[in-house]
């Protein structure tokens, strides 16, 4: 018997293209093999962890690979407080940190309060919601579209929350989308404080989100 249970043998297998009665054996198997069809699966690119760093670079994104991008925040933290984590894009290697951004954001807190912001000309896509430096940490997802599409607009969504005190408010949500509105190749991001010159920490993990080529 042949690998997957086929007799007299198996009929190739790629991602894609896959033919036959599987077990969950053969399943496991062939998805540790990348030969497994699932259409948007998440594939790590790299985690990183900052301790109070100014910026965090990715530069191997993987743009001709993905269309997608997905970037997880955990415990997050801004050395300057109720300041956000934000994105800046290197297209073609060059990081472009000009006010030519743009973003539309919806805030919540716990108080029962909301407020909107938007711009059209800021130095990066929106983030995270405010975090406070010393008492509570935030986390934050962020999906970046068309990175390596130099023909379209890099464009993101986000959502996040972040534990606040000001006093009488403890919690705090934020979601939005920004758009850096110029067709451009994208094959790196930066994370910065949304004001510049604060610090930040955490652990952030980029993926790829697999699709049909």
């Amino acid at each position: 018997m042949s690998e997957f249970g086929y007799i007299p043998e198996a009929p190739e297998q790629s991602f894609g293209n896959n033919k036959g009665i599987f077990k969950p054996k053969d399943i496991y198997n062939l998805d540790q093999a990348d030969k497994w069809t699932n259409y948007g699966q998440l594939e790590l690119i790299e985690t990183q962890t900052a301790s109070a760093v100014a910026t965090l670079d990715f530069t191997s994104i993987q743009e001709s690979t993905y269309n997608v991008h997905f970037l997880t925040m955990n415990n997050i933290e801004n050395a300057t407080e109720a300041y956000a984590i934000n994105i800046q894009l290197f297209e073609s290697g060059t990081i472009e940190n000009g006010s030519v951004y743009h973003y539309a954001i919806q805030n919540m807190r716990t108080d029962g309060s909301f407020s909107e912001a938007r711009s059209t000309a800021y130095a990066s896509l929106y983030g995270s919601a405010d975090t406070d430096n010393a008492e509570y940490a935030g986390g934050s997802y962020v999906y970046l579209y068309n990175l390596g599409d130099g023909a379209k607009y890099s464009f993101s969504t986000f959502h996040s929350m972040a534990g606040y005190d000001n006093g009488t408010d403890h919690g705090f949500a934020r979601f939005g989308s920004s758009v850096l509105p110029q067709a451009s190749t994208v094959d790196g991001i930066r994370l910065i404080s949304s004001v510049g010159g604060g610090n930040i920490s955490g652990t952030f993990s980029l993926y790829g989100i697999k699709e049909y080529s």
